[in-house]
């Protein structure tokens, strides 16, 4: 059984990620800012016997996180395997044209977000010797396309960075794992589009795009390999998808 720490935990890949974990037998700590989801799944959870708790914060403001996960008690602190899940994408917009707000969120939830959960966990990894961080990136962070700038760039900074943190953390025996998928049907275009539910749904007309729990059980996938074997990149995209803009 391990103790495993999921951000983004209330939708989506994260959510998906926990049932499929929670029902394995492993213990779960599950994040994210909405109280009323974090409920939920607790709730739904333990109906099923699993060993859950929540924390509730905004992983973009540092001193939430540190505060959240100091107040794990000392049975939850040894976290196992982490999932740095929580990111999004915001707008479309050519680079002269940019909402510099919509900047701001991309890169403080999928850059310094990651950072901040990160920096509160690895250590206790390294103190052990024992751990395992992963990182959900894009296949948005091994190319770029227009109108997607600055998004693009902070999931080439969490390719870069899940590459720096196995660099950094190989000596003390720490897995690290940059999972990239393509295109995946979640809450993610709804989010984009700020809402508008018809933009959101023709991303997804013309064929069969990922779901959620493709992710998660890749994921499963990674952390179940033998202690001596590390996936360190993992690029999945659904069968019409050949590339970052190509699609059959």
């Amino acid at each position: 059984m391990k103790t495993i720490l999921i951000t983004g935990a209330t939708a989506g890949i994260g959510e998906a990620c926990a049932l499929q974990f929670g029902l394995q037998g492993h213990r779960l700590i599950l994040t994210g800012r909405r109280q009323d989801r974090l409920d939920q799944m607790v709730n739904k959870l333990r109906g099923e016997g699993v060993q859950v708790t929540s924390l509730c914060f905004d992983v973009t403001k540092r001193q939430e996180v540190d505060k959240a996960i100091a107040s794990l008690t000392k049975t939850w602190r040894e976290v196992d395997v982490l999932i740095n899940n929580a990111g999004l994408a915001v707008g479309l917009s050519l680079i002269q044209d940019g909402d510099v707000d919509d900047w701001e969120r991309m890169i403080d939830t999928n850059i310094k977000g990651l950072l901040y959960v990160t920096r509160a966990i690895a250590p206790n990894m390294v103190e052990r010797k024992e751990g395992h961080i992963i990182n959900v990136s894009s296949i948005a962070g091994k190319d770029v396309y227009k109108y997607g700038n600055v998004y693009c760039a902070t999931k080439h900074a969490v390719d870069a960075l899940s590459k720096a943190m196995r660099i950094d953390m190989v000596e003390d025996g720490i897995k690290v794992t940059n999972i990239a998928p393509g295109m995946v049907e979640t809450e993610f275009s709804l989010v984009r589009f700020k809402g508008d539910a018809d933009k959101a749904d023709k991303v997804y007309q013309k064929f069969t795009p990922l779901n959620a729990e493709d992710i998660a059980d890749a994921i499963v996938y990674v952390t179940n390999t033998p202690k001596h074997v590390c996936v360190n990149d993992m690029v999945i995209t659904p069968t019409a998808q050949a590339s970052l803009v190509y699609t059959a």
